[in-house]
């Protein structure tokens, strides 16, 4: 599988669109060379980087089999409350330095996850996965 954007390159910085600085909306993500037997996809959008631990800025489950693109500020699956405290994307926004944004597409053998929460999302998606793929972007504040 192959997870990639119009908006940014793997190892690029994100453009501030994307981010607390600027709209604040998601980025336009796409993904290709899915494994047939592909029930559902779901999306994780993480900072390794955060000072407290991991920060989760975006989960989206349930995304349909025939879908293999979301548009920019759009989702086309159920989101799951995130650290923001919000089920929407929430952009990058890190305190100081530069910061890794990971953005995971799952293919899973499951049409829906199980009663999925932060805690035991990407949990989920390891258990069910068929395939994944990942797309990293960095952002420092100016």
């Amino acid at each position: 599988m192959k997870l990639f954007s119009k908006d940014f390159k793997h190892g690029d910085m994100i453009p501030s669109k994307f981010t607390c600085d600027g709209d604040d909306i998601s980025p336009q993500l796409a993904w290709d060379d899915v494994p047939p037997e592909t029930q559902s996809f779901a999306l994780t959008c993480l900072d390794p980087d955060a000072p407290m631990g991991t920060w989760v800025h975006w989960l989206v489950c349930d995304i349909p089999k025939n879908v293999h693109e979301i548009p920019q500020g759009s989702s086309p699956g159920k989101e799951i409350i995130n650290d923001f405290k919000k089920t929407a994307y929430g952009g990058p926004c890190p305190p100081s330095g530069v910061h890794r944004y990971f953005f995971t597409i799952y293919a899973l053998k499951v049409s829906k996850l199980d009663n999925p929460t932060k805690q035991n999302f990407v949990e989920l998606c390891k258990k069910n996965a068929l395939a994944s793929a990942e797309l990293m972007g960095k952002y420092k504040r100016a």
